[in-house]
């Protein structure tokens, strides 16, 4: 069963992993919750009540949040707001490291410290055959919540 999925992630550094992710077809692409980056980059210009109300907004559509992890994805506030909103809400939630999925140079980064309360599964995207298993982790997620 498909469960609408919000993507978090920090932006500035890994929005080209986490488009490849969007983009692997793990997905159906109705299924996914995804801040666009103009979206974000407008929001961003407005404050943080803006971007708050476009991340609840997001989280208000979906019933599972998928945290893609990248090397400093721990350290940034939005991430930590998406994390806390989600676990208040009753939502699904898990991790994925995505450090192995090339950027758009080719490079891989570093893997990123874990962001989520140690009772939340953590995958890993290359190893753990995201393109394959994302619904599976979605739906385990979700069970998990409900």
């Amino acid at each position: 069963m498909a469960h609408r999925t919000f993507f978090s992630f920090y932006s500035d550094e890994d929005v080209w992993r986490a488009t490849n992710v969007h983009n692997s077809g793990a997905l159906d692409k109705d299924d996914i919750e995804f801040i666009d980056a103009s979206l974000w980059e407008e929001a961003e210009t407005e404050g943080d009540d803006a971007i708050r109300k476009l991340i609840d907004g997001a989280l208000a559509k979906s019933t599972v949040t998928a945290v893609l992890i990248g090397a400093n994805s721990v350290s940034r506030k939005w991430v930590r707001y998406e994390i806390n909103e989600s676990i208040r809400r009753g939502k699904g939630l898990f991790g994925v490291h995505i450090y192995r999925i090339k950027d758009q140079n080719g490079n891989e980064s570093t893997q990123g410290t874990n962001p989520l309360p140690v009772d939340y599964p953590v995958y890993l995207w290359i190893k753990d055959k995201g393109a394959g298993n994302m619904s599976k982790w979605v739906d385990a997620a979700y069970d998990a919540a409900n």
